[in-house]
Protein backbone atom coordinates (compact mmCIF):
# COMPACT_ATOMS: atom_id res chain seq x y z
CA UNK A 1 0.00 0.00 0.00
CA UNK A 2 1.08 3.56 -0.95
CA UNK A 3 0.82 7.04 1.57
CA UNK A 4 1.49 10.14 -0.44
CA UNK A 5 3.13 13.28 1.17
CA UNK A 6 4.61 15.90 0.02
CA UNK A 7 8.47 16.31 0.61
CA UNK A 8 10.30 19.65 0.85
CA UNK A 9 10.94 19.84 -2.28
CA UNK A 10 7.16 19.49 -2.88
CA UNK A 11 7.32 16.03 -4.47
CA UNK A 12 5.09 13.31 -3.98
CA UNK A 13 6.87 10.38 -2.50
CA UNK A 14 5.44 7.16 -1.79
CA UNK A 15 6.12 5.31 1.41
CA UNK A 16 5.87 1.41 0.57
CA UNK A 17 3.28 -0.37 3.46
CA UNK A 18 4.63 -4.08 4.06
CA UNK A 19 1.59 -6.02 5.49
CA UNK A 20 3.22 -8.35 7.08
CA UNK A 21 5.03 -6.52 9.47
CA UNK A 22 1.25 -6.04 11.34
CA UNK A 23 0.55 -9.94 10.86
CA UNK A 24 0.30 -9.34 15.32
CA UNK A 25 -2.90 -8.39 17.14
CA UNK A 26 -2.98 -6.04 19.78
CA UNK A 27 -5.04 -6.14 22.17
CA UNK A 28 -6.68 -3.94 24.79
CA UNK A 29 -7.25 -4.08 28.31
CA UNK A 30 -11.10 -5.30 27.93
CA UNK A 31 -9.60 -8.35 25.90
CA UNK A 32 -10.71 -7.17 22.38
CA UNK A 33 -7.92 -7.89 19.84
CA UNK A 34 -6.83 -4.71 17.54
CA UNK A 35 -5.04 -4.96 14.20
CA UNK A 36 -4.43 -1.76 13.56
CA UNK A 37 -4.56 0.47 16.99
CA UNK A 38 -3.42 0.05 20.12
CA UNK A 39 -6.25 0.74 23.39
CA UNK A 40 -5.65 1.66 26.72
CA UNK A 41 -6.96 3.67 29.74
CA UNK A 42 -4.37 6.53 30.82
CA UNK A 43 -4.54 8.74 34.23
CA UNK A 44 -4.18 8.08 37.76
CA UNK A 45 -7.24 7.05 37.81
CA UNK A 46 -7.54 5.09 34.87
CA UNK A 47 -10.33 7.63 33.54
CA UNK A 48 -9.29 8.38 30.25
CA UNK A 49 -9.60 6.11 27.01
CA UNK A 50 -6.40 6.19 25.19
CA UNK A 51 -6.57 4.99 21.45
CA UNK A 52 -3.38 5.00 19.40
CA UNK A 53 -3.45 4.47 15.44
CA UNK A 54 -0.58 2.09 14.41
CA UNK A 55 0.35 1.69 11.26
CA UNK A 56 4.06 2.70 11.58
CA UNK A 57 5.59 1.83 8.21
CA UNK A 58 2.65 3.37 6.34
CA UNK A 59 2.59 6.58 8.45
CA UNK A 60 -0.58 5.28 9.98
CA UNK A 61 -2.61 5.17 6.66
CA UNK A 62 -5.98 5.86 7.39
CA UNK A 63 -7.67 2.07 5.91
CA UNK A 64 -11.27 0.64 6.26
CA UNK A 65 -10.42 -1.58 8.84
CA UNK A 66 -8.21 0.99 11.28
CA UNK A 67 -11.37 3.30 11.12
CA UNK A 68 -13.73 0.64 11.77
CA UNK A 69 -11.18 -0.31 14.86
CA UNK A 70 -11.57 3.16 15.82
CA UNK A 71 -15.53 3.62 15.98
CA UNK A 72 -15.07 -0.01 17.73
CA UNK A 73 -12.87 1.39 20.62
CA UNK A 74 -15.08 4.62 20.57
CA UNK A 75 -18.27 2.68 21.30
CA UNK A 76 -16.10 0.37 24.01
CA UNK A 77 -15.50 3.48 25.93
CA UNK A 78 -18.78 5.08 25.62
CA UNK A 79 -19.71 2.37 27.72
CA UNK A 80 -17.44 2.46 30.22
CA UNK A 81 -18.75 4.63 33.06
CA UNK A 82 -14.75 5.56 34.20
CA UNK A 83 -13.89 6.91 31.33
CA UNK A 84 -14.91 10.85 31.10
CA UNK A 85 -12.54 11.54 27.88
CA UNK A 86 -10.42 9.78 25.18
CA UNK A 87 -7.41 10.51 23.15
CA UNK A 88 -6.51 9.75 20.27
CA UNK A 89 -3.13 9.73 18.86
CA UNK A 90 -0.56 8.52 16.44
CA UNK A 91 3.16 8.59 16.86
CA UNK A 92 6.33 11.02 16.75
CA UNK A 93 6.65 10.92 12.82
CA UNK A 94 2.78 11.00 11.78
CA UNK A 95 -0.82 11.22 13.10
CA UNK A 96 -2.30 10.04 10.18
CA UNK A 97 -0.92 10.85 7.15
CA UNK A 98 -3.86 10.58 5.10
CA UNK A 99 -6.47 7.49 3.46
CA UNK A 100 -4.95 4.89 2.07
CA UNK A 101 -4.76 5.63 -1.39
CA UNK A 102 -3.74 2.19 -2.77
CA UNK A 103 -7.19 0.94 -0.97
CA UNK A 104 -9.38 3.83 -2.87
CA UNK A 105 -7.81 3.95 -6.23
CA UNK A 106 -9.60 1.59 -8.33
CA UNK A 107 -13.29 2.15 -7.31
CA UNK A 108 -15.59 3.45 -9.16
CA UNK A 109 -18.02 6.22 -8.54
CA UNK A 110 -21.28 3.70 -8.45
CA UNK A 111 -19.20 1.83 -5.98
CA UNK A 112 -18.65 4.56 -3.59
CA UNK A 113 -21.90 6.62 -4.09
CA UNK A 114 -23.99 3.32 -3.67
CA UNK A 115 -22.11 1.97 -0.87
CA UNK A 116 -21.70 5.84 1.20
CA UNK A 117 -18.05 5.35 1.11
CA UNK A 118 -16.38 7.03 3.93
CA UNK A 119 -19.59 7.18 5.80
CA UNK A 120 -18.52 5.79 9.23
CA UNK A 121 -15.78 7.87 9.58
CA UNK A 122 -17.60 10.86 11.17
CA UNK A 123 -18.31 8.20 14.04
CA UNK A 124 -15.36 10.06 16.17
CA UNK A 125 -17.37 13.48 15.89
CA UNK A 126 -20.90 11.82 17.27
CA UNK A 127 -19.69 10.27 20.45
CA UNK A 128 -20.65 11.71 23.40
CA UNK A 129 -17.66 11.80 25.63
CA UNK A 130 -15.03 14.37 24.66
CA UNK A 131 -12.27 13.69 22.69
CA UNK A 132 -9.31 15.31 22.27
CA UNK A 133 -6.28 14.61 19.39
CA UNK A 134 -2.59 14.62 20.21
CA UNK A 135 -1.31 15.49 16.78
CA UNK A 136 2.82 15.04 15.98
CA UNK A 137 4.19 14.71 12.85
CA UNK A 138 2.11 14.66 9.72
CA UNK A 139 -1.70 15.37 9.95
CA UNK A 140 -2.06 15.44 6.24
CA UNK A 141 -5.82 14.58 4.25
CA UNK A 142 -7.62 11.68 5.93
CA UNK A 143 -5.36 12.58 8.93
CA UNK A 144 -6.15 16.38 9.35
CA UNK A 145 -9.80 15.45 8.95
CA UNK A 146 -9.99 12.86 11.21
CA UNK A 147 -7.86 15.53 13.95
CA UNK A 148 -10.59 17.89 13.21
CA UNK A 149 -13.58 15.69 14.47
CA UNK A 150 -12.11 15.31 17.72
CA UNK A 151 -13.22 18.24 20.57
CA UNK A 152 -10.20 19.41 21.20
CA UNK A 153 -6.43 19.32 19.41
CA UNK A 154 -2.83 19.56 21.06
CA UNK A 155 -0.37 19.65 18.51
CA UNK A 156 3.28 18.98 18.50
CA UNK A 157 6.00 21.79 17.78
CA UNK A 158 6.97 19.82 15.14
CA UNK A 159 3.29 18.83 13.56
CA UNK A 160 2.25 19.69 10.05
CA UNK A 161 -1.68 20.12 9.26
CA UNK A 162 -2.93 19.76 5.26
CA UNK A 163 -5.75 18.97 2.73
CA UNK A 164 -3.32 17.57 -0.11
CA UNK A 165 -6.55 15.79 -1.97
CA UNK A 166 -6.04 18.38 -4.88
CA UNK A 167 -2.68 16.97 -5.76
CA UNK A 168 -4.48 13.67 -6.08
CA UNK A 169 -6.79 14.90 -8.35
CA UNK A 170 -9.64 14.77 -5.71
CA UNK A 171 -11.13 17.15 -3.15
CA UNK A 172 -11.58 15.91 0.76
CA UNK A 173 -14.14 13.72 1.77
CA UNK A 174 -14.31 13.46 5.10
CA UNK A 175 -15.19 16.68 6.13
CA UNK A 176 -12.28 18.94 5.63
CA UNK A 177 -13.88 21.43 3.58
CA UNK A 178 -16.05 22.16 5.88
CA UNK A 179 -14.47 21.78 9.30
CA UNK A 180 -11.65 23.57 8.33
CA UNK A 181 -13.49 25.97 6.81
CA UNK A 182 -15.66 26.89 9.88
CA UNK A 183 -12.27 26.92 11.89
CA UNK A 184 -10.05 28.83 10.16
CA UNK A 185 -11.99 31.07 7.68
CA UNK A 186 -12.80 30.84 4.31
CA UNK A 187 -9.40 32.09 2.92
CA UNK A 188 -6.99 29.94 4.49
CA UNK A 189 -8.81 26.86 4.30
CA UNK A 190 -9.44 27.61 0.44
CA UNK A 191 -6.10 28.57 0.16
CA UNK A 192 -4.99 24.87 2.18
CA UNK A 193 -7.60 22.81 -0.55
CA UNK A 194 -6.57 24.27 -3.73
CA UNK A 195 -2.77 24.24 -3.25
CA UNK A 196 -2.66 21.16 -1.12
CA UNK A 197 0.03 23.24 1.23
CA UNK A 198 0.74 22.44 4.35
CA UNK A 199 0.80 24.65 7.45
CA UNK A 200 2.67 24.37 10.94
CA UNK A 201 1.81 23.83 14.40
CA UNK A 202 2.60 27.05 15.02
CA UNK A 203 0.47 28.49 11.98
CA UNK A 204 -2.64 25.95 13.22
CA UNK A 205 -2.48 27.61 16.96
CA UNK A 206 -2.82 31.30 15.18
CA UNK A 207 -5.39 29.91 12.46
CA UNK A 208 -7.73 28.44 15.97
CA UNK A 209 -7.52 25.15 14.41
CA UNK A 210 -5.56 23.56 17.29
CA UNK A 211 -5.28 25.23 21.23
CA UNK A 212 -2.16 24.00 22.41
CA UNK A 213 1.79 23.59 21.04
CA UNK A 214 4.15 21.19 22.95
CA UNK A 215 7.25 19.82 22.75
CA UNK A 216 7.13 16.96 20.95
CA UNK A 217 8.06 14.52 23.95
CA UNK A 218 5.54 16.45 26.13
CA UNK A 219 2.35 16.36 23.89
CA UNK A 220 0.95 12.75 24.57
CA UNK A 221 1.07 13.60 28.55
CA UNK A 222 -0.47 17.06 28.58
CA UNK A 223 -3.20 15.65 26.38
CA UNK A 224 -3.77 12.61 29.03
CA UNK A 225 -3.92 15.81 32.02
CA UNK A 226 -6.53 17.47 30.08
CA UNK A 227 -8.44 14.51 29.55
CA UNK A 228 -7.93 13.96 33.26
CA UNK A 229 -9.04 17.50 33.92
CA UNK A 230 -12.31 17.28 31.66
CA UNK A 231 -13.20 13.31 33.70
CA UNK A 232 -12.82 14.45 37.17
CA UNK A 233 -16.25 17.15 35.86
CA UNK A 234 -19.53 15.28 36.10
CA UNK A 235 -19.56 13.20 32.74
CA UNK A 236 -23.30 13.89 31.87
CA UNK A 237 -22.81 17.52 32.65
CA UNK A 238 -19.16 17.53 29.92
CA UNK A 239 -21.69 15.89 27.22
CA UNK A 240 -24.00 18.22 27.56
CA UNK A 241 -21.45 21.21 27.37
CA UNK A 242 -20.18 19.24 24.28
CA UNK A 243 -23.21 19.26 22.63
CA UNK A 244 -24.09 22.91 23.17
CA UNK A 245 -20.56 24.00 21.80
CA UNK A 246 -20.81 22.06 18.60
CA UNK A 247 -24.51 23.03 18.30
CA UNK A 248 -22.88 26.08 17.46
CA UNK A 249 -21.88 25.30 14.15
CA UNK A 250 -25.15 24.45 12.82
CA UNK A 251 -27.75 26.95 14.28
CA UNK A 252 -27.93 30.81 14.10
CA UNK A 253 -27.21 32.62 17.33
CA UNK A 254 -30.68 33.20 18.17
CA UNK A 255 -31.32 29.92 17.96
CA UNK A 256 -28.35 28.75 19.84
CA UNK A 257 -28.35 30.78 22.68
CA UNK A 258 -31.82 28.76 22.95
CA UNK A 259 -30.52 25.54 22.66
CA UNK A 260 -27.83 26.70 25.41
CA UNK A 261 -30.04 27.63 27.90
CA UNK A 262 -32.62 24.14 27.46
CA UNK A 263 -29.63 22.77 28.17
CA UNK A 264 -28.67 24.69 31.38
CA UNK A 265 -31.86 24.41 32.85
CA UNK A 266 -31.69 20.22 31.98
CA UNK A 267 -28.94 20.42 34.54
CA UNK A 268 -31.21 21.53 37.48
CA UNK A 269 -32.51 17.82 37.16
CA UNK A 270 -29.13 16.47 37.95
CA UNK A 271 -27.71 15.47 41.06
CA UNK A 272 -24.47 16.75 40.18
CA UNK A 273 -25.40 20.21 39.61
CA UNK A 274 -26.72 20.39 43.14
CA UNK A 275 -23.29 19.13 44.11
CA UNK A 276 -21.41 21.16 42.09
CA UNK A 277 -22.78 24.73 43.51
CA UNK A 278 -23.35 22.81 47.20
CA UNK A 279 -19.61 22.05 46.61
CA UNK A 280 -18.96 25.89 46.11
CA UNK A 281 -20.50 27.54 49.03
CA UNK A 282 -19.31 25.14 50.95
CA UNK A 283 -15.78 25.51 50.06
CA UNK A 284 -15.16 21.84 49.11
CA UNK A 285 -13.92 20.06 46.21
CA UNK A 286 -17.15 18.70 44.42
CA UNK A 287 -17.98 14.67 44.63
CA UNK A 288 -19.44 14.55 41.37
CA UNK A 289 -21.19 10.89 40.55
CA UNK A 290 -22.51 11.20 36.99
CA UNK A 291 -25.92 11.12 38.00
Amino acid sequence: MAVFCRSAASVLKPVRFVPSAFANIRQCSSGDQYHYILVDKKGEKKNVGFIQLNRPKALNALCEGLMLEVGKALDTFEEDNEVGAVVITGSERAFAAGADIKEMQNRSFQECYGGNFLGHWNKVSTVKKPVIAAVNGYALGGGCELAMMCDIIYAGEKAQFGQPEILLGTIPGSGGTQRLTRTVGKSLAMEMVLTGDRISAQEAKQAGLVSKVFPVEQLVSEAVKCGEKIASNSKIVSAMAKEAVNAAFELTLAEGNRFEKRLFHATFATEDRKEGMTAFVEKRKAAFQDK
